[in-house]
């Protein structure tokens, strides 16, 4: 088992950054994740908007990294659920692939909250747990998927840090993205 952690903060206000967030895919930045579908989006008697979200990604695994799985699969799924609670001021967003599980697991964590000295900026704190099981290398594997979601990571702040989406309140926003997709 690899653990994994990163945060970052955003120079922009919790609200534009979560916009930015629940949008951020597609995204030119991490062309991996291919298809993003919403299952289920709703507001709960707290205020707070559930979503279930489906993700279709091209992993691209190197060729040794296939042989050693034993798969020639790298289009694979992840199911993520999060909940924004505007009255907190706290996006918390957990993910974990629904393919190759019988070889990998990948279960990852963000939360957006307010910076607690200055309320114009955003704190993304965020960690993945990688398990590869019963493979040779798998200490060497989890190290890698590691590698790789730091990589990754890295590509969010670029792609979020000048979003703003003036105009209407956060809920209309994702409320009427939700009915048009992702």
């Amino acid at each position: 088992m690899k653990i994994w952690s990163s945060e970052h903060v955003f120079g922009h206000p919790w609200d534009t950054v979560i916009k930015a967030a629940m949008r951020k895919y597609p995204n030119p930045m991490n062309p991996c994740v291919v298809g993003v579908d919403v299952l289920e989006r709703s507001v709960d008697g707290r205020g707070r908007l559930h979503s279930h979200r489906l993700l279709s990604t091209e992993w691209g695994l190197p060729g040794f990294v296939k042989a050693i799985l034993g798969t020639s699969r790298t289009l694979t799924y992840i199911k993520e659920h999060s909940v924004v609670d505007p009255v907190e001021k706290k996006m918390e967003l957990c993910s974990t692939n629904i393919t190759l599980t019988n070889l990998v697991s990948v279960n990852e964590r963000l939360v957006y909250t307010p910076h607690p000295e200055d309320p114009e900026m955003t704190v993304l704190t965020q960690e993945a747990i990688i398990t590869v099981k019963g493979i040779s290398l798998g200490s060497y594997l989890e190290s890698l998927m590691a590698n790789t979601i730091s990589s990754n990571a890295k590509k969010v702040p670029p792609a979020l840090q000048g979003a703003s989406f003036p105009g209407r309140p956060l809920w209309q926003e994702l409320l009427k993205r939700s009915a048009v997709g992702p």
